[in-house]
């Protein structure tokens, strides 16, 4: 049996494509005006690109995207053909070879093992320009549950644990929002090269 690098999400990007709302639209929004006036975001698990990536470049920034899903991948060079995008798996991007001002993965590190999460806040890091900025969901509590799409397990490793691997990455904790569906945001500050 192959192994499916979107760990269920291709099966069912259509499904995710109809339901995805716009919620934590805003908190992309207030925090990209933060970055660079122009600068590059990469929405890494960016799925379709609404509505996370579609506020970047309103706010008028180069986006680049990385996902998993081929079928996911398609619609966000539908929606952004001049967006590069990476068809790949976070854990292994070869993208992270890039320099970005900033970063949002919003709802994928908790669909990711902990070793994983750890192994992307790592690469975030490493590809974040000096003082740029790292964006991510989690819950703020330890906890686990199965995703409702793709009954895959999902797993917070709690802003401790978040705290601890940013600062081992060469990040630090700068702040943290919650938008309207009750959904917790972390964001980090890339602090040493």
């Amino acid at each position: 049996m192959a192994i499916d690098p979107s760990r269920g999400w291709d099966a069912i990007a259509h499904r995710f494509i109809e339901v995805r709302s716009g919620i934590g639209a805003e908190i992309v929004r207030r925090w990209a005006r933060q970055l660079p006036s122009g600068g590059t975001v990469v929405d890494v698990g960016c799925g379709s690109g609404k509505p996370i990536s579609t506020v970047l470049a309103e706010e008028g920034f180069e986006v680049f995207g990385i996902d998993a899903s081929p079928a996911l991948v398609a619609e966000f060079r539908r929606q952004f053909p001049s967006a590069e995008i990476a068809c790949e798996a976070a854990q292994t991007s070869d993208f992270f070879r890039r320099r970005f001002d900033g970063a949002v993965a919003v709802g994928l590190l908790f669909l990711l093992p902990a070793n994983d999460q750890r192994k992307v806040i790592d690469r975030v890091a490493g590809a974040l320009e000096p003082g740029g900025r790292f964006l991510f969901s989690a819950p703020r509590q330890p906890c686990v549950w199965d995703d409702m799409l793709t009954g895959q397990p999902s797993l917070s490793l709690g802003e401790e644990e978040y705290q601890s691997a940013l600062e081992q990455a060469g990040m630090r904790l700068h702040g943290h929002y919650v938008d309207e569906g009750q959904n917790d945001y972390f964001d980090a500050v890339r602090t040493s090269p």
